[in-house]
């Protein structure tokens, strides 16, 4: 039984059609955090909704309503423990990794793990590797579970989410592989002294902005791959017209473009296969 059919008759038709199709679940099945987005005409019935959720999905055990969009440096959202216990940390498993984290304080999509799997099983062997905005690990961790890379870099700017990096590469025994550093890319970079053969890019609304840094720690052949947000009637050029503004003349060739998962109406995520000439 789905949400709509356990609700039936508990909620009108016009409510039932109002409610959002879709929610995240993260975690496992021991526990779980279920992130709902409410419409405005169903907050006097969120609880039963929320309720109704546990029901359905017995391993989750908080519901959270979403209260603001993504904000910030640290992308992070508002949210509202509306049903269940207050404790939202869970541990999330994905392509045989295990990712400890709180959804309330710290950016973590588990509709992105297709994406992931897909970036690891373009690593080469000995490939040297460079995560941007990297949070919890979920990339470098995936990546040397999946690969033969020779050293993963993560870059993490919120110490929450660092915190929990440097966990999950222990849990997931990485510990030889994967670096998790704190600090923001600009003033962490130029400590590695590191060029790197593929470099990752997940922050979608302004990622492009780093472009700059991106090439100043590659080589030839480096492949970039770089997220972002595209309008559908123009999919990919606007993305690629923000690339070319950002490199400032260097030479490149995109090699790949791809739509990773819906953003908003009419909006995809997307993502650059940028590789340096």
């Amino acid at each position: 039984m789905n949400l709509k059919e356990y609700l039936n008759g508990k909620l009108t038709d016009d409510e039932l059609k109002k409610l959002v199709k879709s929610f995240d679940i993260v975690g496992s099945k021991e526990k779980s955090v279920a992130i709902i987005e409410i419409p405005e005409e169903l907050h006097s019935k969120e609880k039963l909704i929320a309720e109704a959720i546990t029901k359905v999905h017995k391993n989750v055990k908080s519901v959270l309503k979403q209260m603001s969009p993504r904000e910030g440096e640290l992308r992070l959202r508002k949210y509202e423990v509306i049903f269940g216990e207050k404790n939202t940390e869970v541990l999330h498993k994905e392509s045989g990794c295990r990712f400890l984290l709180d959804p309330q304080k710290v950016y973590f999509s588990v509709r992105e793990g297709s994406e992931r799997l897909r970036i690891a099983k373009k690593v080469r062997n000995g490939e040297k590797v460079l995560i941007m905005f990297g949070g919890v690990a979920p990339f470098p961790i995936v990546i040397a579970r999946k690969s033969n890379a020779s050293i993963i870099y993560s870059v993490e700017l919120n110490k929450k989410a660092h915190e929990y990096a440097v966990k999950n590469v222990h849990l997931n025994k990485v510990d030889n592989r994967v670096v998790p550093v704190l600090g923001s890319v600009r003033d962490v970079c130029p400590s590695l002294n590191e060029k790197f053969d593929r470099i990752i890019m997940p922050l979608p609304e302004s990622a492009y902005k780093f472009l700059d840094l991106a090439f100043s720690y590659s080589k030839k052949g480096t492949i970039i791959h770089l997220y972002g947000i595209s309008e559908e009637k123009n999919l990919f050029k606007d993305l690629e017209e923000k690339v070319k503004s950002a490199v400032n003349g260097k030479k490149y060739e995109i090699i790949e473009k791809k739509k990773v998962l819906p953003y908003g109406p009419r909006k995809w995520k997307v993502r650059l296969d940028i590789k340096v000439l």
